[in-house]
């Protein structure tokens, strides 16, 4: 601050000073840790219209397969669908299982990921505006999208040191559907993450119908091959005449780091409560079957069920045999006097209407037949953070004339 002093004109001799004095008028700090930030914000707006641009001429080349580059995350921000890809860490109740068969515990794995419900896509991904929740978020809400199933399974997959990725592309059950893709020795795998089923890439029994696009933590590619069901097309994505890459070399590995966290935590199932909710299925079945025969009397055969309850733990995660020695007898014995006809349901627990509606749906409860007695049995299994997987046998007996 400059400050001029003048003398009064009076005097003869005129003259006149400058001081230089100075005022604290406050501070601003800049961390810079503030500017890495911006920095880096600056970075990731050129990847996002990096990726607006690549997804444009993607569809400009294969206008009805299936791109997605962003998302929006659960702060609102949007971001990279590499971001969501991270080696994420299974319950430890899984793990504990299999100890010596590596190949089991995936497809434990695979099951457990597919008792998440489904929370259906209510957006259009074409229009840019979908909202991923993080693997974490997932499974503390126990309820996920399809492409939230995808990335949880790839993560898990991670964790165990698999080369996976997320596959876009079109289901002839599921529509437009997320699947996770594993690179074996010899051949890749597709893995459904809604029914926990694995199919080869040659199997012509997947419901799978294209492969549209890929990603990992690290780029996306876009399906560029003029055939693109799954035993056409080949999956080596380092070629640049079957795939186009997002993200040019010089870019990867420098984008912003994931936001899955660093590990998942996971909570005890009260298994009590799922005591008292298996009670209230099978109590809530029986009501219901009565029901559904209203000009028939409704018969339960005891033994039956005794043998049903034992049976269904076994079914869960397919370890021994079915049906034990003294379980094989009792059968022989009821197979004597009746005709035995049924089948277990399993499904994951939403509600109890969604289990009474797929054991309406079987029909065993319409037989007009006299003399028929039914039998019928419920088990839930338990996993972590409340995910249940509900078994249910509901079988016919008639008597033989």
């Amino acid at each position: 601050m400059i400050i001029e002093k003048h003398e009064d004109h009076c005097f003869r001799n005129y003259s006149g000073h400058s001081y230089i004095r100075n005022n604290w008028l406050g501070s601003i700090v800049f961390p810079f840790s503030a500017l890495l930030q911006q920095s880096e914000f600056s970075d990731q707006t050129d990847v996002l219209y990096r990726a607006q641009i690549f997804k444009k001429s993607c569809k400009a080349i294969f206008p009805n397969r299936r791109i997605i580059t962003t998302v929006f995350n659960d702060d609102g921000k949007q971001i990279l669908v590499t971001r969501y890809i991270k080696a994420l860490n299974p319950p430890q109740q899984l793990l504990d299982i299999f100890l010596h068969d590596s190949n089991a515990t995936l497809d434990l794995i695979a099951h457990f990921v597919s008792l998440i419900p489904v929370m259906t896509d209510t957006l259009d991904e074409n229009d840019g505006f979908d909202i991923w929740m993080t693997s974490e978020r997932c499974i503390s809400l126990a309820i996920g999208n399809k492409e939230e199933h995808a990335i949880l399974l790839c993560n898990f997959f991670l964790y165990f040191g698999k080369k996976a990725l997320v596959l876009l592309g079109t289901s002839m059950l599921e529509g437009h559907m997320a699947y996770v893709v594993t690179h074996e020795t010899d051949e890749y795998l597709l893995w459904n993450p809604l029914t926990g089923q694995c199919h080869k890439q040659f199997d012509p029994f997947c419901p799978l119908q294209s492969v549209d696009c890929l990603f990992d933590d690290g780029n996306v590619w876009f399906n560029i091959q003029q055939n693109n069901t799954p035993m056409a097309v080949c999956f080596d994505y380092s070629k640049e005449s079957f795939w186009k890459q997002l993200l040019p070399k010089s870019l990867q590995g420098t984008q912003a780091q994931s936001i899955q966290p660093e590990e998942i935590i996971y909570s005890d199932t009260n298994k009590s409560m799922v005591d008292d909710l298996k009670n209230r299925i099978e109590r809530t079945l029986k009501c219901k079957i009565m029901e559904w025969r209203p000009k028939q009397p409704t018969r339960w055969n005891r033994q039956c069920t005794s043998v049903l309850r034992q049976i269904l733990p076994k079914l869960e995660l397919g370890t021994g045999s079915f049906v034990s020695s003294e379980e094989e007898s009792e059968f022989d014995r009821l197979l004597q006097f009746y005709w035995i006809a049924g089948f277990p349901i399993q499904m994951s627990y939403t509600d109890i209407q969604s289990i009474v509606d797929a054991v309406y749906q079987t029909g065993i409860h319409s037989s007009e037949l006299p003399h028929t007695e039914f039998a019928l049995a419920v088990y839930i299994h338990t996993y972590p953070n409340n995910i249940l997987s509900v078994w249910v046998y509901l079988a016919s007996l008639t008597r033989q004339q």
